[in-house]
């Protein structure tokens, strides 16, 4: 789903900072474990926690697995070009990607491609055969260019935090 408005950004105080960082080193920490952290009671901390996740600031949990030690170890970054620049197009394109358990991530860009994906298969083949039978087919695909990683350098799922 494309958003036309930007999502307003939430004002964090000096507890919500450290709730934050803490969770996302550790989202198996239990309250009584984070309450001691970041210098709170358990209900106060609680009470936060849950503003927090009622504000879409903490969007969900989820564990880290390692792709390569689950079969998925090829990641590729494909950049597509649609044959049209339309709202339209984009959309139908996005929807067709959303549920793709091999695409992770699907961003709308500027430059020369209009959409990048972040995909991961078990083999170079796989993705040929995904490219052949998913993208390819898909309305309103001009070109795909294709990016394999060769090696990650950098992996860092905590987002930084500004100060108050």
């Amino acid at each position: 789903m494309i958003k036309t408005k930007a999502d307003p950004v939430v004002s964090l105080d000096h507890y919500e900072i450290q709730i934050l960082s803490a969770l996302q080193e550790d989202g198996r920490l239990t309250n009584q474990q984070l309450a001691e952290q970041v210098g709170l009671s358990p209900s106060a901390c609680w009470r936060r926690v849950k503003a927090l996740e009622d504000e879409g600031v903490i969007m969900r949990y989820s564990a880290i697995i390692d792709p390569k030690k689950i079969g998925v170890g090829e990641c590729v970054f494909a950049h597509v070009t649609l044959l049209r620049h339309s709202k339209t197009a984009t959309q139908e394109f996005v929807e067709l990607v959303y549920d793709l358990p091999e695409v992770m991530e699907c961003f709308t860009t500027s430059g020369d491609a209009d959409i990048l994906l972040r995909v991961v298969t078990p083999s170079v083949s796989a993705y040929n055969d995904f490219l052949e039978n998913v993208i390819f087919q898909a309305k309103g695909v001009s070109q795909v260019r294709s990016n394999f990683a060769l090696k990650q350098v950098k992996f860092q799922t905590a987002l930084p935090i500004p100060a108050e």
